[in-house]
């Protein structure tokens, strides 16, 4: 008889492979024979608070649906940016939460996300083990920035990083049709980590070197050294292309963006940067005079499944199977993740590492994986990010455009 009842959501922003790990636990849960019902979220932690879920057992019903899930990006169930208070802090939350998995007899609670969803994977969990509960909270990695401690990569990194390369390369192809000096800059994201902005590196082929210069906000940024940089890279070619992060810091540890008029927060208290790439537009023009373009990835990267990674969507539908496995053998207050290996040929282990270990902190480029100037990545950083973005999803279209599973429940 079947006993276990699990409850599954999604939280922080979106990539193209949340979904594909939500497919994997359905998935599982299915076809295991363990579970009775698998509830999901709607709008995570706050939606739950709300008493807003479905059941997705019967919505999927099929293997065709749950892949026809696999390959849509976004979040089916929706996200929140919900701060989850301690249970010292405010015992009613953690009350009234316990009262709606205890109503719907819930074994098993799976959360993807990001840094600040692991936190509420490990407040849930401590709080759980203060009161003697016995529900397994096991987290799923998910962040394009692949900022996450205990795992190697996460899950959506591969096919934003495919997403990048490929645009930078696009961009390349655009500054090279006119017979002009020019300089682009590509502002990408990641504001402690430069995981996105490094994998620009991934677009350098056999007919194509740029982008030129890459600055990742791992080493400290000079702006006489950029521009020395900039005149370095004339002496060779008369177009400069340079990726740079949105979190590059001065000596005294200053985001360039601190003073922008567009600086703004977050629900975690995280700075929204936003005009680095238009700051060294400005001093690029004021000392070269010539055709200055900058760029801001900005959002575009993180739902462009027409361009996913198929490593990046396998890895990401089984490890939501192997959380599953993970619940099932009575591991609680666990984050997913992968052990690589080896890079060539590419082969990863999947994992479990305690939340503790994981929550609130940030795995950041080795600085030996960057060059000695701080304008480039090594060799071992490009032999790390190739193999994420191999493979090609195959989507199905309609009417000419993507064919994605209907999120039609989000608009209410």
């Amino acid at each position: 008889m079947k006993k276990r009842n699990c409850i599954i959501g999604q939280s922080g922003g979106p990539t193209i492979a949340i979904n594909a790990s939500l497919a994997g636990i359905i998935h599982k849960a299915k076809y295991s024979e363990e579970y009775q019902n698998v509830y999901g979220m709607i709008n995570g932690i706050k939606g739950l608070l709300e008493e807003r879920y479905m059941n997705l057992l019967e919505e999927f019903n099929t293997g065709e649906k749950i892949n026809a899930l696999k390959q849509t990006p976004a979040m089916y169930l929706g996200s929140c940016r919900f701060k989850l208070p301690t249970h010292e802090e405010n015992t009613d939350t953690y009350v009234k939460l316990f009262e709606i998995l205890t109503k719907l007899e819930i074994t098993d609670f799976y959360y993807i996300g990001g840094n600040d969803s692991m936190d509420t994977v490990m407040k849930l969990d401590s709080y759980a083990k203060s009161i003697g509960s016995t529900i397994k909270f096991i987290g799923i990695p998910k962040t394009i920035d692949n900022d996450l401690m205990g795992t190697d990569h996460t899950p959506g990194f591969g096919s934003a990083a495919k997403y990048v390369a490929s645009s930078i390369l696009e961009v390349i192809h655009d500054s090279l049709i006119y017979q002009l000096q020019s300089v682009t800059i590509i502002e990408i994201m990641g504001r402690n980590a430069g995981w996105l902005t490094a994998a620009a590196a991934l677009a350098r082929n056999e007919y194509n070197e740029a982008p030129d210069l890459i600055y990742l906000p791992e080493v400290v940024f000079d702006i006489n050294n950029f521009l020395d940089d900039i005149r370095e890279v004339f002496k060779r070619k008369r177009c400069v292309v340079i990726a740079v992060s949105e979190g590059i810091k001065d000596k005294n540890g200053h985001f360039l963006d601190d003073n922008s008029k567009y600086l703004k927060k977050d629900a975690f208290g995280h700075v929204l940067h936003s005009g680095t790439g238009k700051m060294l537009e400005t001093i690029v023009f004021k000392e070269f005079q010539c055709k200055v373009r900058s760029i801001e990835l900005n959002v575009l990267q993180r739902c462009a499944m027409h361009i996913g990674s198929k490593t990046d969507l396998n890895e990401s539908f089984v490890i939501g199977q192997k959380a599953v496995e993970t619940a099932i053998a009575g591991k609680t207050g666990q984050v997913m993740g992968f052990k690589r290996i080896s890079n060539n040929p590419y082969s990863v282990d999947y994992i479990s590492t305690d939340v503790q270990d994981v929550a609130n902190l940030e795995q950041k480029i080795p600085t030996e994986w960057i060059n000695e100037a701080g304008n480039n990545i090594t060799q071992e950083l490009y032999d790390y990010l190739f193999p994420l973005i191999q493979g090609e999803v195959h989507i199905n279209y309609r009417n000419g455009i993507p064919a994605y599973y209907s999120c039609k429940h989000l608009n209410k």
